[in-house]
């Protein structure tokens, strides 16, 4: 009887020890296969990351800074209200002033006198479409007629090697104050501090002009220094006419008061 029982609980032990194994196996195949599908898991996750930080991000970046350049020059080429004046080029002309100011104090250059010159020249850089982006660069750049000798034209040859207005035989005014490449290379100027000179930036075009227009006339305090600066920037009587009437209606109708 003793010796059944032994028996019994052998086989009992046996069954159990079988079923364990059995169970043991299951739980290590669900662990690799467990396992397998986490490192499958990570491999997606690694790759997704890689995805996000090596295409997407860059994309989402490149995104943003488009519209933020796009946003800018929407603010630039805004028209300021009761002026029609960009806001570029009315920052120019007003820095410009402040600049002027502790050059040359006694020179008592005001932004409308640079108002009546880039009205008549491009229409404050607007000349034909073009308009004014962020940094105050004009796109696409402003170019005038060659200056070929043609009825009512002056000969001037070339002097900048077609560098500025892109014309190797003859001169052409350029940017928003439509100067000739000979004239700019003695007053160039960079007047919004990005390190170099641009005729066909409004900063840097407004800031030579202002220059320019003391060196002509030294003080420009009444309307005969004003037309004698203007004759010099543009030798006609009749251009200097307009200027001077554009300049003294931006003066008149004065900056927008503060909202």
């Amino acid at each position: 009887m003793e010796a059944e029982r032994v028996s019994q609980l052998g086989e009992d032990f046996s069954t159990a020890l079988r079923a364990a194994i059995v169970r043991a196996k299951a739980a290590r195949r669900r662990a690799s296969d467990e396992a397998a599908r986490l490192a499958l898991e990570r491999v997606t996750v690694e790759e997704r990351v890689a995805q996000v930080e090596l295409v997407e991000l860059p994309a989402a970046h490149k995104a943003v800074a488009s519209l933020r350049v796009q946003a800018a020059s929407s603010v630039a080429g805004g028209v300021v209200s009761g002026l029609g004046i960009p806001l570029a080029a009315l920052d120019a002309y007003l820095r410009t002033e402040g600049i002027l100011l502790f050059e040359r104090g006694g020179c008592g250059l005001q932004w409308w006198m640079l108002a009546g010159i880039g009205r008549v020249e491009s229409n404050h850089g607007r000349y034909g479409g073009t308009q004014l982006v962020a940094n105050g660069d004009t796109s696409p750049r402003i170019i005038g007629i060659a200056l070929d000798g043609a009825p009512g034209v002056a000969a001037i040859g070339d002097t900048d090697g077609g560098l500025l207005d892109g014309d190797a035989v003859w001169d052409r005014a350029v940017g928003p104050m439509q100067f000739i490449p000979s004239t700019w290379r003695r007053y160039a100027a960079d007047g919004n501090g990005d390190g170099r000179s641009d005729p066909h930036n409004v900063y840097d075009a407004a800031l030579a002009a202002g220059r320019y227009l003391c060196a002509a006339a030294g003080h420009l305090g009444d309307d005969a220094s004003l037309i004698r600066a203007y004759l010099a920037y543009n030798h006609s009587d009749a251009y200097a006419a307009k200027v001077l009437y554009l300049a003294r209606e931006y003066q008149a109708r004065g900056l927008p008061r503060p909202l």
